[in-house]
């Protein structure tokens, strides 16, 4: 059985050290038009000892944006930023992807050219959801109710998908080994594939999970045809409420038929964000016995082919188990690279 810390091959062209993963955190750390810095630099560079970093969600364009000071990837300076990142990171034997997003719904006008209403799948308001606005003379977050949104009409589609188009153009400016592209927690593209939540009559509504993941796949289809899909990774986070999601009645039949479609386009890896729950006073070492007989994770095994990563609140022990369930390659670490940069080291070593 593998351990984390046996190499893995992602897609045909690239081979990760080991099978911890730095999971994607949003940071708020820009300098000014948000451009990746120094300091951004530096914070990559020193968790470079992971197999594989998934950078801080980053936006298309200006309507993409849903908090303060999050990156972009659409300006030359931009670019210019995040190359002085993915140099820090190779300079240090680092493997980096970029996190991609467009928000939706989950933002505020303040944040949006013009001032305009933030757009989303349908009208319907994150009613319980705040985002980060601003820093107040602190440093302090300042939060906002998000705003009501406009329904994305269906010919401005083709080009929202040039806004990624873009991105992913500049990503390989940027010198970046792949993307993610982030369809989970409430953002954007979960938007469109909520059956509850997505009412649109159109060809990207939500009568089934073709029409429901159109959106997403065309966007993966553009990921492909820049950087190659064995270069593009997919987030997704099934049955999560973040962002005021409805329940879906749906979810599974969605997800499952979304695993094969991106099986059948050959893409890297999907990254699965599936909270994990330990046995009460047993072992970290051990699982939830009715978490692992849903199987969720299993059923995404048998539908996808690539690598999977799964995050989801584990500690070294619980990841081991995980990996040797033989269900997925790879595992996802988020709050535990804060304050502990070489997370790889601490978790050999005990």
């Amino acid at each position: 059985m593998p351990t984390l810390f046996d190499h893995h091959d992602l897609g045909s062209r690239l081979v990760l050290k080991n099978r911890v993963v730095m999971a994607p955190m949003t940071r708020t750390r820009t300098s000014d038009g948000d451009v990746p810095n120094a300091l951004m630099a530096t914070y990559y560079g020193q968790r470079a000892g992971a197999g594989l970093i998934v950078t801080e969600a980053t936006d298309v364009a200006p309507h993409s944006k849903g908090y303060v000071r999050t990156p972009g990837i659409y300006t030359d300076a931009q670019v210019e930023g995040w190359r002085s990142v993915t140099r820090e990171v190779h300079r240090n034997g680092g493997v980096i992807f970029l996190q991609i997003w467009h928000v939706g719904r989950l933002a505020h006008t303040s944040l949006m050219p013009n001032g305009e209403a933030p757009c989303g799948a349908t009208d319907e308001r994150a009613s319980e959801s705040d985002v980060f606005v601003a820093h107040d003379a602190h440093g302090r977050l300042v939060f906002e109710r998000a705003s009501p949104p406009r329904p994305i009409r269906t010919d401005e589609i083709p080009g929202l998908v040039d806004d990624f188009t873009l991105a992913f153009r500049n990503a390989n400016r940027a010198g970046f080994d792949g993307v993610e592209i982030h369809a989970a927690n409430g953002y954007l593209f979960e938007q469109f594939m909520n059956s509850s939540l997505n009412t649109r009559t159109d060809g990207y509504g939500g009568a089934t999970p073709q029409t429901r993941t159109r959106l997403l796949l065309e966007v993966v289809d553009a990921a492909g045809r820049e950087m190659g899909p064995d270069r593009v990774g997919v987030r997704l986070s099934p049955y999560g409420h973040y962002g005021s999601m409805p329940a879906d009645p749906h979810v599974e039949e969605t997800l499952l038929y979304l695993c094969d479609a991106l099986s059948r386009r050959a893409v890297a890896y999907l990254h699965l964000v599936y909270q994990l729950q330990p046995r009460g006073n047993a072992q970290d070492s051990e699982f939830n016995e009715t978490h692992l007989g849903d199987d969720l994770v299993r059923k995404v095994r048998e539908a996808f082919q690539g690598s999977l990563i799964w995050t989801g609140g584990f500690t070294g022990g619980t990841a081991q188990t995980a990996l040797e369930t033989g269900w997925v390659d790879l595992i996802g670490f988020g709050r535990p690279f804060i304050a502990n940069p070489d997370l790889v080291a601490r978790l050999q070593n005990g």
